[in-house]
């Protein structure tokens, strides 16, 4: 008889995740996955097999997380009655996409998985401009200027107003 799980996968990626985030991947072990989670570094050997694909499906994970934002914002009428500030602002949510990237850019099915999400961005940011030709080249160059934003705001700086090239752009 299988027992249940206590502690769910969908936990187990969230500390593999932060453990990825604050300390990078020599971080994620066993062990410490085990210290964050309480369940025995055997019971983890036994879920994922190796660490390698405990972290791939920790960031596998994060993706479909963020797809789940895109989701619901497009869904949602109070953010769709907010323009496209209020879908930017409901896309930033506890997961940066750009750390996010960065760990993913060892794995091809998780590059793939970040050009996905990428182009549902995009597609939602073009849904909300005026019909045009250029819409979806002015997605992109709002995507890259709302991901640059929060770039620099993680690192301390502030930098232009996304609402003012927003305007511009749009």
């Amino acid at each position: 008889m299988a027992r249940t799980k206590l502690i769910s996968d969908n936990v187990v990626f969230q500390q593999v995740l932060a453990l990825l985030l604050q300390n990078g991947e020599k971080a994620v072990t066993f062990s410490t996955v085990s210290a964050a989670t309480g369940l025995a570094p055997t019971t983890l050997v036994q879920r994922f097999g190796s660490c390698n694909e405990m972290i791939l499906n920790a960031i596998a994970q994060a993706w479909q997380e963020l797809d789940g934002l895109i989701e619901t914002a497009t869904l949602d009428t109070a953010t769709l009655n907010k323009g496209l500030p209020g879908l930017l602002k409901s896309l930033a949510g506890p997961i940066d996409p750009g750390a996010l990237l960065t760990l993913s850019l060892r794995d091809p099915e998780l590059i793939a998985r970040a050009k996905a999400w990428r182009s549902k961005v995009e597609h939602a940011i073009a849904a909300r401009l005026d019909v045009s030709a250029k819409a979806k080249e002015t997605a992109a160059l709002i995507f890259a200027a709302w991901q640059g934003r929060m770039l620099w705001d993680a690192g301390g700086g502030k930098g232009f107003r996304l609402g003012d090239a927003i305007k511009r752009l749009g």
